[in-house]
Parts: C-alpha cells; structure tokens; sequence
C-alpha cells in the first residue's frame, strides 16, 4: 500500500502536460523545452510536509536555477489555494492546479495511501526529474521534504 510506485519508468519520455497556474495562466512541459524540469507531485497545500517540500525547494530555488533546474509542483488543490499558498510562503515557482487529476493520473501518481489508520485513494507524493529532450531522468518515489534539494542534486 505505501510501497505504490508509478508505472513509468527513468528513460522513458515523459508525458506531456498542460495545466493552468496559480494565476490561471497555462503551462505545458513544451514550454520548457531544452531545461531540465523537476516535477514534484504532492497531496496538499498548506500541510506539514508540504509545506517542509516547497520550502526546501524555496530556499535553494537560486542554486537550482544555477544548475539548469525549472521547479513545478503539482497537486489537486485548486487555483486560489494554490496562490494563498505561494503567497504565504513566497514560492518563486508555479503551482499546477490539477483538480480534474489528469496530470496526476498521467504520471501515474494517484494511489492508495494510508494515513493515521485510514485507507484512501490520494496522490502519492513523487518527483520527477525530466531532462533537456524530454525524457525521465529520475523519479524520487521516497520523497525527504525537508532536504528534497539534496535528492535531486546528488
């Protein structure tokens, strides 16, 4: 249950996608064309480990950028959540809002979870580092929100 992992695999190309901001305003992995993209996937804006994730990715967002790195997160909250959230904690990435979970069930990140005793369907919690040309170069399924930079930089 807490060992699901997603289908596709490191290799492989990853999925197109196309959501809409904080803002409202479209994104698409085409727009990213020839940078490197971490994809984050997570359950909830403003939770405990959420909020550890996006402030890690926050923090060393300059040293990121310096590496060649673009930072989106996703979740299934919806657009204003989303802008609260980055307001709050003054997120210099975008925030997908994939409330319709296409996104979500493209990467295959959508599963069953256990929480607290509670068994539910929910997204689980990964990262995706595409490369320049589009392919998956790593998936991170074993998420440390709070030293996620260290992941995706070693």
């Amino acid at each position: 249950m807490a060992n699901y992992i997603t289908k596709l695999k490191t290799g492989s190309k990853a999925p197109i996608f196309k959501g809409k901001d904080e803002n409202g305003k479209n994104i698409s992995l085409k727009d990213f064309a020839g940078k490197k993209v971490v994809l984050y996937f997570y359950p909830k804006d403003d939770t405990p480990g959420c909020t550890a994730q996006a402030c890690n990715l926050r923090d060393n967002h300059s040293y990121l950028l310096k590496n060649g790195f673009v930072v989106i997160g996703v979740s299934a909250d919806e657009e204003k959540k989303h802008k609260k959230f980055k307001e709050k904690y003054k997120l210099p990435f975008p925030l997908i809002s994939d409330v319709n979970l296409e996104i979500i069930k493209q990467y295959d990140v959508w599963g069953e979870k256990q929480f607290m005793g509670r068994v539910f369907d929910g997204i689980i919690r990964t990262t995706f580092i595409i490369d320049e040309k589009g392919k998956i170069e790593d998936i991170i399924t074993k998420v440390n929100t709070k030293n996620h930079t260290e992941q995706l930089t070693k």
